[in-house]
């Protein structure tokens, strides 16, 4: 079919038709390099039509140029680019350059990017003009990374906005010292108290910055959002929290019901709006960005705008290496011990009969130091990454890749902290349930007369019915994480 759509296109019949099937068709990879070898690196035919007088012949003939992948076509394609005068088709030929070493051209592509942004056009022309800036600034930043703005804002005292589990929100509100604390649905509102003290904190999941409230009156369309954050005190907020000049490498991420493809318009409509009024001072990328934009429609149609910094590094869980599927998040195994604090022991012995990569072990000691601490999995690659992240948390743990219902030892453990299995694709719900059968009636034989278990599970139903069964298990407190999932956190106390 490729030579037929070329023939025809030299032929001279249906030409555009025809380039457009030979594009579509040059897709598959193989049937490409047949073309290239066919062609015998002679593009004339393609060359010429980059006079044609019809603008969509010379976009696909310079699409096709590009395709070939051949370094000679560069400065014809390039001159081609400069004389072209449909401003809809000139975003094309850069697309064409993209596929080819272009370094050379990069002085030119800049100036071009600078006149562009400093052009004032008629609006039915903006949509064009900015495809064109687009694709110079995604070649521009292929071939020169963005250099990168260090964050300087620790004794910023200002609105921050932790995020955190929203049943248990107080838990993190309970660790801030002094300051304004609001509750909020999501989380936590925190102002007067500075960044650097929050840093530690291990029981939110993001910090957000926010960055104003966009009116309903501003907030009717796309383009009125990107014009009203162009005009808003964000720019000065990133200047105050980072040392560097602009630009400024983002992301906007919209938090709406929308289908994916209505999100990206919209994406697309602020971002191009927004960087129009801010003449180069903020780079949308989706690569290499070091903020993040992050708009939340509210009820009433404005909307909020909060800032994620990339910037500001979350240093918490730098042990976290490896995982496996199964592997518990550190902001919940945090958040599982900072539940359970008042119940756990300095010096205590320690055990997690399923330990998976070691996480909820690491975190228990960051709250409260032990004497020892064992660890058991019958997952080996777990075991061997759970010996990784120890090491990185510059912890002692003893791991046995061992069944727990086979493992004996020569002293009892004074509490066990663990994640218990749940319900997978490979662990069917009958199987769990037999597990958990197992599990309590195993586990009062590992410890003391009078000890602890903390238990993070999907599962609290079992739990529940299982402590019924033994007079020695008494459930002290419990705590609700996450309703659909079900996911709870028990304390139970053990008294032989």
């Amino acid at each position: 079919m490729i030579k037929e759509y070329y023939d025809k296109i030299c032929a001279g019949e249906d030409v555009r038709k025809n380039l457009i099937s030979l594009r579509t068709a040059l897709a598959d990879e193989k049937e490409k390099r047949k073309f290239v070898y066919q062609l015998g690196a002679d593009f004339s035919q393609f060359l010429h039509l980059l006079q044609n007088e019809d603008p969509k012949v010379r976009k696909n003939a310079a699409l096709i140029l590009g395709e070939m992948e051949s370094e000679d076509l560069l400065p014809v394609l390039f001159d081609a680019y400069q004389k072209e005068e449909t401003k809809y088709i000139r975003a094309d030929y850069l697309q064409a350059m993209k596929r080819l070493d272009y370094g050379d051209y990069l002085v030119k592509l800049k100036e071009r990017l600078l006149l562009l942004r400093n052009q004032k056009v008629e609006t039915e022309e903006l949509k064009h003009r900015n495809e064109e800036i687009r694709v110079l600034q995604q070649m521009i930043l292929a071939c020169e990374a963005p250099v990168h703005h260090r964050f300087d804002g620790y004794d910023y005292r200002g609105a921050v906005i932790l995020v955190t589990n929203r049943n248990q929100r107080e838990v993190t509100a309970n660790q801030v010292s002094g300051g304004q604390r609001t509750l909020l649905h999501g989380g936590v509102r925190v102002q007067g108290v500075e960044v650097r003290e929050l840093l530690p904190i291990r029981t939110y999941t993001e910090l957000l910055f926010p960055a104003g409230e966009i009116p309903v009156s501003d907030a009717g369309s796309p383009e009125q959002i990107g014009r009203y954050l162009a005009g808003s005190g964000l720019t000065e907020l990133v200047r105050k929290l980072h040392t560097g000049n602009p630009p400024y490498y983002y992301r906007v991420e919209w938090k709406s019901t929308a289908a994916p493809e209505e999100k990206g318009n919209f994406i697309r409509k602020v971002t191009e709006a927004f960087e129009d009024a801010c003449n180069g001072v903020w780079i949308n990328t989706t690569t290499d960005y070091e903020l993040e934009l992050r708009l939340i429609r509210k009820k009433d149609g404005g909307c909020l705008v909060m800032l994620k910094l990339f910037t500001l590094k979350d240093k918490r869980f730098a042990y976290r290496k490896e995982t496996v599927a199964s592997s518990i998040s550190p902001v919940n195994a945090a958040l599982t011990v900072e539940l359970a604090r008042p119940y756990l022991k300095e010096n205590a012995q320690v055990l997690d009969p399923f330990c998976g990569v070691g996480t909820m072990l690491i975190e228990r000691e960051r709250a409260v130091k032990s004497k020892t601490m064992y660890g058991i999995d019958i997952f080996g690659e777990a075991i061997e990454k759970a010996r990784e992240n120890t090491a990185l948390a510059g912890d002692i743990v003893n791991y046995i890749n061992r069944d727990f219902f086979t493992f004996e030892h020569k002293y009892l453990f004074d509490e066990i902290i663990t994640d218990l299995p749940q319900v997978t694709q490979a662990r069917q719900r009958e199987q769990i349930r037999e597990i958990y059968e197992r599990f309590f009636a195993y586990a009062g034989s590992v410890l003391n007369r009078e000890a602890v278990m903390v238990l993070y599970t999907f599962e609290p139903h079992f739990v529940r019915k299982e402590v019924k069964k033994y007079r020695e298990y008494h459930i002290r407190e419990s705590w609700l994480l996450n309703e659909r999932a079900g996911t709870t956190v028990f304390v139970i106390e053990v008294k032989k």
